[in-house]
């Protein structure tokens, strides 16, 4: 072992080259990580691709549609991580938190993004199975045995399963943002608000069923949804980069959502969703932040059916009930793969795969029969600058998870051929703009409009009823056109039936001249014959 630098430089110097790009190889697949490490708050252990029996080629398509994304303006960043029989296989980030261009750059690990309505799965209906677990929730138990006050109108005959499924017939939300004063003030509002149909009757998604579920978790439990979340799950699982409250010397890593808010703030490590803010930040629809990596190890949990790094967080028949289909598309909390029609989680996750997307432009899919999962985190909602963003997330959502499946070469999964993905086509992302065109009088180039506006001759007030008038004298133009036309025409109509006059009475007077001739003709005729007869 050389103790100096120097020397062991000049002891390297006398290898030959052979033996020094051997002695490269070895030191780079040494360092290339393998199934057996295992990991406590790092995220998955990384794997190779085929080890897990996946195509590393085809996986770099994730790139191709990742940039693609994110070069048409759909979203600055994104964090993105495939995983097969536990073990990360693909964690790349790519882009920026924002925009600008000193903006930190994203990493699966360590970027932190606000995960919306992920927060139903991840968080609410997590807590929900864990008390599922202990009897202390049954399904069929209605809403009123916990709050005896969830009565009037229906909502007495609303169960936990109703919750679960989005069939309460609560709406799909309100704005308890305007309404409340404090986060009781909130959840008075959510427990007060009547039913928009039957229980049971029709699929309605609703941020408030979510939240009624997080208010059933507390009082169950006791705690807080964050502090029971933490203590059961978040903590044990290793998950050290999720929180509902970030840490403030976390938020320069986290991805911003907005500039300016009706708080009047612009939110960066502070949840999106207004209503989750009245509800104090915890609620049972939005409020989770979280990395990749973090969820990596959330879905690798659930594919080993409750289990992770040797610790039980739920059982597995209770993850097999509630990632199950029970209504529709929906198993309980959860949303499944079956009839979508490619949508979400593309066209070729098994039947059984099941996950959810969120508002800011988040998603997780999990699909047990090729025991794999992805993962997708981007702030779409901050500044987009694509005409349509969310036509944007939701191809480049489906196209991650037909990547994904399309990796896998196991026997009895693969996909047949070759795939196309939506990004490549990029259909209706950034459609052209409608061109309306103006009247004569109102063709100002922007360039002389620009410039009148400089010199100040003339404001845009000015110009608009300009516009204005010139469009009515356009239109008093047209109109007295269209009235000189319809004078010619009647003036010509009548002109011709004057001639059709005139020459049936010339055809008169000719056949009456012609009569009387006719008749002095024969008359004449007449006394010549009789005079003859008398001669």
């Amino acid at each position: 072992m050389c103790r100096h630098r120097t020397s062991c430089r000049s002891a390297y110097i006398g290898v030959p080259v052979f033996v020094k790009f051997a002695t490269a190889i070895a030191i780079s697949v040494a360092a290339l990580p393998s199934n057996s490490v295992g990991v406590n708050g790092d995220g998955l252990p990384k794997a190779r691709p085929e080890s897990v029996e996946m195509s590393a080629l085809r996986l770099d398509a994730i790139t191709r549609v990742v940039r693609r994304g994110i070069s048409e303006g759909g979203f600055p960043g994104a964090a993105v991580v495939v995983g097969r029989r536990g073990s990360a296989v693909f964690s790349q980030g790519f882009g920026k938190l924002s925009w600008g261009a000193d903006a930190p750059s994203v990493s699966p690990d360590h970027s932190v993004y606000d995960l919306a309505s992920l927060t139903k799965v991840i968080g609410t209906t997590t807590a929900i199975m864990l008390l599922f677990d202990e009897g202390k929730i049954k399904l069929d138990d209605q809403v009123r045995t916990f709050f005896p006050e969830f009565t009037g109108g229906g909502r007495e005959l609303v169960t936990v399963r109703d919750l679960l499924t989005h069939r309460s017939g609560l709406p799909a939300g309100r704005d308890l943002w305007r309404l409340a004063w404090s986060p009781a003030d909130a959840q008075r509002l959510v427990l007060e608000t009547p039913l928009a149909s039957a229980p049971g009757s029709q699929y309605v998604y609703s941020d408030l069923g979510a939240d009624v579920l997080g208010f059933i978790a507390e009082r169950v439990s006791g705690k807080k949804l964050d502090a029971l979340l933490q203590d059961r799950v978040f903590a044990p699982l290793g998950m050290t980069e999720t929180w509902y409250h970030v840490p403030a010397g976390v938020r320069e890593r986290t991805a911003p959502t907005a500039t300016m808010s009706v708080r009047g703030y612009s939110l960066q490590g502070d949840v999106h969703d207004e209503n989750a803010h009245a509800l104090g930040g915890v609620a049972g629809h939005a409020g989770l932040f979280s990395t990749a990596g973090d969820l990596s190890v959330f879905a690798t949990m659930m594919l080993n059916k409750g289990t992770y790094n040797g610790t039980r967080i739920i059982s597995d028949s209770t993850v097999e009930l509630f990632t199950r289909r029970a209504a529709g598309s929906r198993a309980l909390g959860w949303d499944t793969c079956a009839g979508h029609n490619g949508v979400g989680c593309g066209r070729y996750m098994s039947a059984r795969a099941f996950g959810h997307t969120g508002f800011t432009g988040t998603s997780i899919w999990i699909d047990p029969e090729r025991d794999m999962f992805v993962v997708l985190l981007t702030n779409r909602v901050f500044e987009s600058r694509a005409r349509r963003p969310e036509r944007v997330i939701s191809d480049v959502r489906a196209d991650l998870a037909d990547v994904s499946a399309w990796a896998v070469t196991a026997p009895g999964v693969e996909v047949d051929g070759d795939p196309e993905f939506r990004a490549d086509y990029a259909t209706g992302w950034n459609p052209a703009p409608v061109v309306r065109y103006r009247s004569a009088g109102c063709g100002v180039s922007r360039g002389r409009a620009l410039a009148r506006r400089s010199s100040g001759r003339g404001s845009s007030r000015s110009r608009s009823v300009a516009c204005r008038s010139g469009s009515s004298r356009g239109k008093a133009t047209v109109a007295a056109a269209s009235s000189r036309r319809g004078r010619s025409v009647a003036s010509a109509r009548s002109g011709a039936s004057r001639a059709k006059v005139a020459a049936r009475s010339t055809s008169v007077r000719k056949k009456g001249v012609s009569a009387r001739s006719s008749r002095s003709t024969s008359v004449k005729a007449k006394a010549s014959s009789a005079k003859k007869r008398r001669g």
